[in-house]
């Protein structure tokens, strides 16, 4: 299949089953091209709105692009020459300049004035207000997230005039500027919202599934859940100057095979999620570029539900923390290109740094004592879980897994739940054993604990985990203003996820992008999404 066929009106690719938006031809053919970017992917969002219950991780590139932040991050270059977001440098999105006041409890931000939403109406400080109130109440992801930096109540958000918005913060919070960078903390357009909303409904939550409300760059165009996302270029955006890239098409396509063939005929632009074999091969070929970044408090993880049997009992995790076939998965599912988070050299942290090694190694004979110790000498069923969106690394790991457990007798039964409703499925708390990634947006140790580790109501403790030592070292560490006492709550929560094993860390991820050579701009972010408004094709 050639390019302008691919792209031609009607045409469908045959293993994805998915029709292709129409591009102009003739003499405007090579200037379409030029300023529209086509994205191959496993999976696309499942709903346009980020506050949404159980938007995944695709629905935070829609957000990303189609909303404004008050602020955002500069960027800088990376060592081998890639490009990265900055955290040190916060930098102006929709507010113009902004400061705190003299006694350190309010911040105040000026919007542009010349900022305005996509149907044409102006930004203004009151749809700022509507848009925290929404996020802090709404619950969940969202509302835990502002909380992360202490932003929690309405009533801290305050419309001084049009076009100045004040905060006034509860304590002193590290995280409380960083968490106004972040996907959540988009700025809707409250008038257009409010007409969409209902009694029952007063968020309008199901208006904003499946439409977007905001000012950002790009607004969405069509959305078809499973199939494609086609966004274009808003050419009245104020907060950064205009993309290059008119058009953006994001086509699920989901077989890898297929991913990679159209990259490599140069029908494809970009794609993020292909297996760790590919990108070896394709970075040994060099047909393409591929850009691999570790991506910042990150880990890949095996979780074990603390509250039932019989991963309730330390000595089970333990046995499953020494049955884990590490070096496997890193050659036989990640082919080198993940950072090993086993294998470390002490039983306590040595640093203050995350993610570090955990103190495990495969040890058969270990965990079959251990699993002994804990009373199942001859092992038990139990059913693991992972996301099929994310089946190009995780199901070869799962297989590798369920047979190293087999040798200490734990028969796995493997279940596959689609991207969709993996969000879903993992935030009711209730698989036994399960694989998943999380990562941090901000990149603070007490940050990534406080969400995955804290027992009180954090979303992302995916394993029901309890303990109240580990609480107050978490909470020691967010708001500690010694940088000793820091290191040293910090080393204390690590130290407990040493002893206590919850979840095993395998390895920190990399984010691996490939890209046609013509793709350009390409930038490193902690949400480890595509920013199109930086991208320029050649």
């Amino acid at each position: 299949m050639d390019r302008r066929n691919f792209l031609k009106t009607g045409t469908t690719l045959a293993a994805g089953g998915l029709a292709v938006a129409a591009l102009p031809f003739g003499s405007a053919q090579a200037q379409a091209r030029k300023e529209t970017l086509l994205v191959v992917a496993e999976t696309g969002p499942n709903s346009l709105d980020i506050h949404g219950v159980g938007a995944n991780s695709s629905s935070y590139q829609v957000a990303w692009n189609c909303y404004d932040r008050l602020l955002s991050y500069g960027r800088k270059t990376m060592p081998d020459g890639s490009l990265s977001y900055d955290g040190k440098q916060l930098v102006p999105e929709l507010a113009e300049a902004w400061s705190m006041a003299p006694d350190g409890m309010s911040m105040t931000f000026k919007l542009r004035p010349d900022a305005t939403f996509h149907d044409g109406s102006p930004v203004t400080a009151t749809d700022v207000k509507w848009s925290f109130d929404r996020a802090v109440t709404i619950g969940g992801f969202p509302t835990f997230q502002m909380k992360a930096g202490s932003l929690e109540k309405p009533e801290q958000f305050v419309v001084v005039d049009d076009h100045t918005f004040r905060i006034d913060l509860l304590r002193a919070d590290k995280l409380t500027t960083p968490d106004l960078t972040v996907p959540v903390a988009i700025i809707i357009n409250s008038t257009l919202a409010k007409k969409n909303a209902t009694a029952a409904d007063p968020w309008a939550q199901e208006y904003l599934k499946s439409a977007t409300a905001g000012g950002g760059a790009y607004k969405v165009d069509s959305w078809k859940p499973g199939q494609e996302t086609v966004y274009s270029r808003f050419d009245g955006w104020k907060s950064g100057p205009l993309p290059a890239l008119r058009r953006i098409i994001v086509r699920e396509v989901p077989s890898p095979s297929n991913r990679r063939a159209l990259l490599e005929r140069g029908d494809a632009d970009v794609s993020f999620d292909l297996p760790k074999k590919d990108f070896s091969e394709m970075m040994a070929q060099k047909k393409v570029t591929v850009v691999n970044t570790p991506v910042e408090n990150a880990i890949t993880y095996i979780g074990m539900n603390c509250t039932k049997p019989p991963f309730n009992n330390l000595k089970v995790r333990q046995a499953v923390a020494y049955a884990l076939p590490y070096q496997k998965i890193m050659d036989a599912a990640l082919f080198g290109l993940a950072n090993p988070m086993f294998g470390g050299t002490s039983a306590t942290p040595t640093t203050a740094a995350w993610p570090q090694p955990l103190p495990y190694n495969t040890d058969i004979a270990k965990a079959k004592a251990l699993l002994a110790e804990a009373g199942y000498p001859e092992g038990f069923e139990t059913v693991f879980s992972f996301d099929l969106g994310q089946a190009t690394v995780q199901e070869p790991m799962a297989i590798l897994i369920q047979e190293a457990l087999g040798q200490i007798g734990i028969k796995m039964t493997i279940e596959k739940v689609p991207g969709a409703t993996w969000r879903s499925a993992l935030l009711k708390k209730d698989m036994p054993i399960f694989a998943n990634t999380f990562g941090g947006w901000l990149n603070f140790p007490d940050y990534f604990f406080f969400w995955t580790y804290h027992g009180q109501n954090a979303v992302f403790n995916t394993m029901s985990y309890q303990n109240p030592a580990m609480d107050k070292l978490i909470d020691e560490a967010r708001f500690a203003k010694d940088p000793v006492e820091y290191d040293k709550a910090v080393k204390g929560f690590i130290g407990l996820a040493f002893s206590d094993i919850p979840r095993m860390p395998l390895f920190q991820p990399y984010l691996t992008v490939a890209l046609q050579p013509s793709v350009t701009g390409y930038q490193y972010w902690f949400h480890r999404g595509l920013d199109y408004r930086q991208l320029v094709k050649a």
